[in-house]
């Protein structure tokens, strides 16, 4: 619309090209669905490296292919992909979160349960700490929520809120502030409780003004039992006593691990620390420091000693910390229970192969199983190791399931041949099981031989046989960033990193007899070792006569179409005229000729390689009444040199004249 003008002078205008840059999306995003043992449940979770999977899965687990795919997939050049954790799809068969309610007091009211974010016997391993160092020690408290390791017993995350209440109206809500910010637990609130709070881990002293008002003694003892087994009498107060809340702490956590037991402390590691504020009021807290977070320990006198004198004596002894899934104790109960453990659920495909196949299948409803994809925004690889354990039903039913998914998102799949029967591994068994279940067949689908051999870290470095899926889509990446999607991820070029050797070692003949069959052999070559020697789709097989044989060519289709998608959302609702035509053809051009630039195509000339045309002839009047704008792209691709043929002939001693 022209400025509007009003006095003399120059106007600037700026006036829109019509110019919309169709940028090529990314080409090998890969996808895996299988059990883990952490991490959210039929939810689709971006990870950029191995420490992603490690953080917030957990790692290599025996009981998950998948784990070991996703290993491998970086290790030969991928770069990000999605995760998505399932469990048994059987009636009470499935993963259970860890659990553990948190009462007010020893033997009162259940305030707060806290629930393990993500399902499984890893939420055995989180532990919460309540304690009333905050702002306001008489009304508030502060949440520490700690995970270790179930094997080393080391830390490995930690979360902190403070300042906290149970009351829904304001903002430093405990259930609010901790299910927005926590990664590891969710809380809900018990009815009735608002205003209360949890019981304080540890011992609890009674609150402390003044040292010198408690009327320390030298000599003054304790008694200290761990839950209902005293351990022994402390040695007396030493002079001169304490003068400030920080020494008497040091004092009394130095006469608690001074107790022994035989020629070793009893308890070496027993803290006192102090809580709330000196300018106002004070508490020592005591922890038995050993291992078992339920541990509960007890401090008490025959009247008038140390404990009556700080108020151990009258107050409610706690647990070191909430432990989820641990036996309950004092002030942590569940209603009805005192306990929910965590349980990883069944995942063997020996006791629940059906229970495996609908978990990992999943609900397109409800976006559970390989159809959490449905939320994410691009991937292009799919890979469902699990089926290698799969009977073959079950695993024809999954691969079904998956074949249709990549068609619908514009992916490929690649796919992992059940290997119940130990013959599998041979050539006569992989041709019989794919003309048995020929109905896989895709031009989305890729079918590799045989199955590789890695080592196995959590196994004494052994070998382990592995689904190729993983190695080979981490190929696909790394050939896609150095040579581009329409390159063949095949060739010398094309090594397997980390592993060690094939399930089964093909000869010539044996690859001539796969090959027409499409199915991508891995082959070992001397020199260069275990490399991918296939390049075709489950469309490829010769009798088929497919237009998308290839991967390359599938895969480079998918691009276009992916990108071209994407690119032209701008011209919805735009006129349906020539201008749009002409708008269409610069911008789809452009895109075009910089593959063609790029070497993607056949052909010398743009004119060779590929073609756009959106006129009057591709947009007659009728689709033009019906809304519809219609653009025919086509190109010429690269197929690969799948055989080199080298004419040789004998001079017959001819001279030249």
């Amino acid at each position: 619309m022209p400025v509007a003008v009003s006095y003399p002078g120059v106007y600037i205008e700026e006036i829109p090209s019509g110019v919309h840059t169709i940028t090529g999306v990314a080409t090998s995003i890969a996808a895996f669905v299988d059990f883990f043992a952490s991490g959210p449940m039929n939810t689709a979770t971006q990870i950029f490296s191995p420490a992603d999977f490690e953080r917030q899965f957990s790692g290599l687990d025996t009981r998950s292919e998948a784990s070991y795919a996703i290993q491998q997939f970086f290790l030969n050049g991928g770069t990000q992909a999605y995760v998505v954790r399932v469990a048994s799809g059987t009636a009470g068969k499935g993963a259970t979160a860890a659990a553990i309610g948190l009462e007010d007091k020893n033997g009162g009211s259940t305030v707060l349960i806290a629930t393990a974010a993500s399902p499984g016997a890893v939420g055995n391993n989180i532990s919460l700490d309540v304690d009333y160092n905050t702002t306001d020690p008489a009304t508030l408290f502060n949440l520490t929520v700690t995970q270790v390791s179930a094997s080393s017993g080391r830390i490995v995350a930690i979360e902190t809120f403070r300042n906290l209440a149970i009351d829904p109206s304001q903002s430093n809500d405990v259930a609010a502030v901790v299910n927005g910010g926590s990664q590891l637990v969710t809380l809900a609130e018990s009815a009735g409780s608002t205003g209360k709070r949890p019981a304080a881990t540890g011992s609890v002293s009674k609150a402390i003004t003044s040292v010198s008002g408690l009327g320390l003694s030298a000599g003054d003892t304790v008694d200290v039992s761990l839950g209902a087994n005293k351990i022994g009498t402390t040695a007396g107060l030493a002079a001169p006593v304490p003068a400030s809340l920080g020494e008497l702490a040091a004092a009394l956590q130095g006469l608690i691990r001074g107790l022994k037991t035989g020629p070793t402390a009893a308890l070496p590691n027993a803290t006192v620390s102090v809580a709330g504020s000196a300018a106002t009021e004070a508490y020592l807290v005591v922890k038995a420091g050993t291992s078992n977070p339920a541990d509960v320990l007890a401090l008490t006198d025959a009247g008038g000693g140390l404990a009556t004198k700080l108020g151990f004596a009258t107050a409610g002894d706690n647990v070191q910390q909430y432990a989820l899934g641990g036996t309950a104790a004092n002030a942590q109960a569940l209603p009805g229970a005192k306990q929910l453990k965590g349980d990883d659920g069944t995942w063997d495909a020996g006791s629940d192969a059906s229970g495996m196949a609908l978990g990992l299948i999943g609900d397109p409803l409800a976006k559970s199983g390989m159809y959490a994809l449905l939320d994410v925004d691009l991937f292009n690889i799919l890979c469902i190791p699990a089926t290698m354990n799969l009977p073959d039903l079950e695993a024809a039913q999954v691969s079904a399931d998956a074949v249709s998914l990549c068609t619908q998102r514009r992916a490929m799949y690649l796919l992992d041949v059940p290997q119940h029967d130990a013959t599998r591994d041979t050539v006569p068994a992989i041709m019989t099981w794919l003309d048995v279940h020929s109905g896989l067949r895709s031009r989305d689908a890729a079918l590799y031989f045989p199955r590789a051999d890695i080592t196995d870290p959590l196994n004494g470095f052994r070998l382990r046989k592995v689904a190729p899926s993983g190695t080979v889509a981490g190929l696909w990446a790394r050939t896609d960033g150095s040579r581009g999607v329409w390159k063949a991820p095949a060739g010398t070029e094309a090594s397997l990193a980390g592993v060690q050797k094939l399930e089964y070692k093909l000869t010539d003949p044996e690859n001539g007899v796969l090959n027409p069959l499409a199915i991508n052999c891995l082959r070992t070559f001397p020199i260069y070792g275990p490399v991918c020697w296939g390049a075709r789709t489950l469309f490829g097989a010769d009798q088929m006569a497919d237009d998308y044989k290839y991967i390359p060519i599938r895969r480079l289709a998918l691009y276009i179409e992916e990108s071209l998608y994407r690119g032209t959302q701008w011209a919805v609702f735009e006129p349906n005229d020539t201008p749009l035509w002409s708008q269409l053809r610069l911008n789809v051009g452009a895109f075009m000729q910089t593959l063609f630039r790029q070497g993607a195509f056949q052909g010398s000339t743009p004119t060779d390689a590929y073609f756009v045309r959106c006129d009057d002839k591709t947009n007659p009047q009728a689709s033009i009444n019906l809304g519809i704008v219609n653009i025919i792209v086509g190109f010429a691709p690269l197929k690969p040199a799948e055989f080199v043929v080298i004419q040789i002939q004998q001079m017959a001693g001819q001279i030249a004249t």
